[in-house]
């Protein structure tokens, strides 16, 4: 059989057993990337010639997980925006601030300096590895996020999670961007690095993001003169068909405006939900996306267990492991610890937030871009340290977050919303 055909074959097979598996592994200490991972690995380590997987050595295979990561996380970041129901206000947002303004920034210059003075890399290399792996990733992080909409239990540990995975997969692109610009050794690097790469791609980035999602939900919720008549262009058969349109539109203007699309995409879905928060057409919409992610995510997830099959690790040093292991265990929970003093959670939960930041496709997207755009050195070690980093998250966290998210219900003061329209 061709490898090609058999691929149909497992990914076939794949999509259709995780909606079996999401119920069965409920309350187990295993989660659906932990058992997908597995399965790559082992598909890819049988005599199946499903291919070799080398993104560190091969241009083409870079450049194909920069694209598919790319994909999953816009997916991604458009689910979880229509997800928040919460009503957008200084007093209900404020508290995500700190997790981005000061503990992702905290961990990119530790990981930096940790990967400075344990694995030797340049400055460049070093400030693109703190890049990637700063990041929650809005991918992987399904079992910390919020409910899907009109979920009538609401926490403070999910929301802020959930918001911190949707702006930071853009927010840290700025550094990746510096990375680069140290690797090229441009002139006037500073100065065009925070007026461009920070100041004007994040405003044109969250522009674009609230223009696309007022227009869409004008389309979606526009009333007719007739009062029975809902004038709206949107009916519930093509509700589908718009979210696909914003989405698209959203990544593609915030990038012709030399913006973050990313952070457009998540605006762009936020900035919807808002209209009319309450209404089922979010719910529709969320659904239709929420697929199509977990179709790509089972093919990212057995992919990614075929690039450790592959040889990823290969290059893996202990240093390295040393590194991914104390960002995870020390690095992480002390910043997010640092970046939530003086927040209303309880310490349980700012404990809590502090350790389920999930690593996971975001970082093979800054990884990928990174080397796709600029020359760094050691692009081996990495790769390895990337992923030794994001597969130790996704055992460590696919273990432990459902465990810490059920005692913190039954211990800590949880922020419940029976309707987001009356917050």
């Amino acid at each position: 059989m061709e490898p090609r055909i058999l691929l149909f074959v497992i990914f076939g097979a794949a999509i259709g057993g995780s909606i079996w598996l999401e119920k069965r592994l409920e309350g187990t200490s295993l989660s659906i990337p932990i058992v997908y991972v597995a399965l790559g690995w082992l598909l890819f380590s049988l005599p199946l010639d499903l291919g070799w997987l080398s993104p560190a050595f091969d241009a083409e295979q870079t450049i194909a997980v920069e694209y598919i990561s790319e994909i999953i996380v816009i997916l991604s970041l458009v689910s979880l925006g229509l997800s928040i129901d919460r009503k957008f206000s200084w007093s209900n947002w404020k508290q995500v601030l700190p997790l981005l303004l000061v503990t992702m920034p905290l961990c990119i210059a530790a990981i930096a300096f940790l990967s400075w003075w344990l694995l030797g890399l340049s400055l460049a290399g070093a400030i693109l590895l703190g890049a990637c792996l700063s990041p929650t990733d809005p991918v992987l992080a399904r079992a910390v996020q919020v409910g899907p909409p009109g979920d009538a239990e609401r926490d403070d540990v999910r929301f802020n999670l959930s918001t911190e995975a949707g702006f930071n997969d853009s927010l840290a692109f700025p550094f990746v961007y510096l990375a680069m610009a140290l690797a090229s050794d441009g002139d006037g690097l500073l100065f065009k690095w925070f007026g461009v790469d920070v100041l004007w791609k994040i405003t044109a980035g969250i522009a674009v993001g609230l223009a696309v999602g007022k227009v869409g939900s004008w389309l979606a919720f526009k009333r007719g003169k007739n009062p029975t008549d809902s004038g709206a262009i949107v009916d519930e058969g093509s509700a589908g068909l718009l979210v696909v349109s914003a989405l698209l539109l959203a990544y593609g203007l915030g990038e012709l405006v030399n913006g973050y699309g990313f952070l457009s995409v998540f605006i762009a879905a936020v900035t919807a939900k808002q209209q009319e928060i309450s209404s089922s057409l979010h719910k529709r919409t969320h659904s239709f996306v929420d697929q199509i992610e977990r179709v790509t995510m089972v093919i990212i997830l057995i992919g990614f267990g075929g690039l450790l099959a592959s040889g990823v690790l290969n290059s893996l040093t202990w240093p390295a492991v040393v590194l991914g292991s104390s960002f995870l265990l020390v690095v992480r929970p002390l910043a997010g610890l640092v970046g939530m003093i003086g927040s209303a959670l309880p310490w349980p939960g700012r404990a809590a937030v502090a350790f389920l930041g999930v690593r996971g496709v975001g970082s093979f997207y800054y990884l990928s871009y990174g080397q796709h755009h600029a020359e760094f050195d050691k692009l081996p070690l990495l790769w390895s340290a990337v992923s030794f980093t994001v597969l130790l998250s996704i055992i460590l966290h696919g273990v432990t977050a459902s465990k810490i998210l059920k005692k913190l219900g039954k211990t800590n003061r949880i922020h419940r919303e029976k309707s987001a329209e009356t917050v």
